[in-house]
């Protein structure tokens, strides 16, 4: 095995090889370490790197081999954790000054149930503050760059974990999605990003004014990857009421039968979105593979009214809620956008609250009652690729509502299970992704589709050009 193809081996290539010995944990974990060390200057997509644990875990990993006793299918693969989980004496910053060095105390049920198939956890990686927008930089952490271009973002708020996967550390990293945070990156990266259905994997804490919008999941390179690790990790836990029952499918089973026959409706706006001409050709010219695999495809009308409106007081308001958990003195040392959408939360009323909170109800239902009609749901997943680094998020340049997340934020209300896959590049040579939306608790449905496009694309993407844009700065 190449050292050299290493970093693009699929986290179910890299088990295959630990079971004909021909690789090792330890081999992969001290690579991926290594890699990650050269790549961080420039990427700045680590928090945190713990190289002691990760090699013990790994020479755990390889003893159960040797033994033929390994913890499921992708024992001794890396990964990371994105810095808004907590893993259990590492730090939780979620690229604030207003958090601490305190070591968490215990693990959230996502990192536990990773480690616990003996995954290898190298470190944390980066988020905007609080996990606040579509890029990743923070005033803690910095800014984190893409490595298709290092001018421009991975995306956000799980930008670590899309630059760490694009660039070939790991083959897939944990993310969370509250509004897009992994479809969003993994569409700015050319990566495969699913979103489960609210609920299918348990989190804990749920102390976040976001909790109840927000999917725990991985940022992948294969939907194959993807569903195993979805194996590991759905099921509910007991400090997470909300999350769903324990499920024993085996979200492997039936990737392969394909979409023909099913009725798939494509948006390429949603009905008030503005797309650019480039990504709105991309996306319907990814919608004809599931054409040519028999599934019937209809260009559908409006389905969603502008989220604005109805949806300001919950996204406003629970930034308020945090900003007052914060100390004064610490308020100058926040971004500047998240505390200017802080400050004019203050203003929300309980009565503009339980607006949203009914306006949801009736997204909920709408979109449910929708899919009565049709299987699935194609679209954009952003209105442009990946912006450059200095954008100013919910600027006037940048406004959330219409450039961040119009196409994505609509599925957490919802919690349905979304994906983006990966559409095409732009004449720039940055990514764009397709976004793949199924019923309420279809996650194998969306597997199934998302499979489906990625055999039939054949998209064998160009790696990043990592190499090439080290190159330009000097490494």
């Amino acid at each position: 095995m190449s050292d050299r193809s290493l970093p693009w081996l699929s986290a179910q290539q890299l088990a295959t090889h630990y079971r004909r010995r021909d690789l090792s944990p330890v081999h992969v974990v001290d690579a991926m370490l290594e890699r990650a060390q050269k790549l961080q200057p420039h990427l700045n997509a680590f928090v945190l790197i713990d190289a002691d644990r990760a090699r013990a875990a790994a020479r755990h990993s390889e003893q159960r081999w040797q033994q033929g006793r390994p913890l499921s299918p992708l024992d001794g693969v890396p990964t990371t954790i994105k810095d808004t989980t907590p893993v259990k004496g590492w730090p939780t910053r979620i690229g604030s000054h207003a958090t601490d060095e305190t070591p968490a105390r215990e693990s959230a049920p996502m990192v536990e149930r990773l480690e616990s198939a003996g995954l290898v956890l190298l470190g944390k990686s980066t988020t905007p503050e609080f996990g606040w927008k579509a890029l990743t930089d923070s005033p803690l952490q910095g800014v984190t760059r893409s490595p298709w271009n290092l001018a421009h973002t991975p995306g956000g708020s799980s930008g670590g974990a899309s630059a760490l996967t694009a660039a070939g550390i790991n083959p897939f990293n944990h993310g969370n999605d509250g509004g897009g945070s992994i479809r969003i990156p993994a569409a700015h990266t050319g990566l495969v990003g699913l979103k489960p259905s609210f609920g299918r994997i348990a989190q804990y804490p749920a102390d976040s004014p976001f909790s109840d919008v927000v999917s725990q999941g991985v940022l992948a390179r294969t939907v194959l990857d993807t569903a195993i690790a979805l194996n590991l990790t759905a099921g509910s836990d007991p400090r997470d009421w909300r999350s769903l029952p324990e499920d024993p499918r085996d979200y492997t089973i039936g990737l392969d039968e394909g979409v023909r026959g099913l009725k798939i409706g494509l948006s390429l706006d949603l009905g008030h979105v503005k797309a650019d001409p480039e990504v709105r050709a991309l996306v319907a010219d990814a919608a004809k593979h599931f054409e040519a695999l028999g599934a019937i495809v209809e260009k559908v009308g409006p389905l969603i009214e502008p989220l604005q409106p109805s949806f300001e007081p919950l996204w406003l308001g629970s930034f308020a809620t945090r900003l007052r958990q914060i100390p004064t003195q610490l308020h100058g040392k926040l971004d500047p956008g998240y505390r200017a959408a802080a400050e004019k939360g203050m203003s929300i009323t309980l009565a503009d609250y339980a607006r949203a909170f009914e306006a949801r109800s009736k997204l909920a239902r709408d979109l449910a009652l929708w899919h009565q009609r049709y299987d699935l749901l194609l679209a954009p997943v952003t209105p442009t690729a990946a912006p450059p680094v200095e954008t100013l998020y919910n600027s006037d340049a940048f406004p959330r509502w219409t450039k961040g997340a119009p196409y994505t934020l609509p599925f957490n209300l919802t919690g349905q299970p979304a994906a983006s896959m990966p559409a095409g590049l732009t004449a720039a040579g940055l990514p764009v992704g397709l976004q793949i939306v199924g019923p309420p608790r279809a996650d194998a449905l969306v597997l199934r589709a998302m499979r489906s496009y990625e055999s039939a694309s054949g998209w064998a993407w160009p790696q990043p050009p990592v190499l090439e844009a080290l190159s330009r700065v000097g490494a």
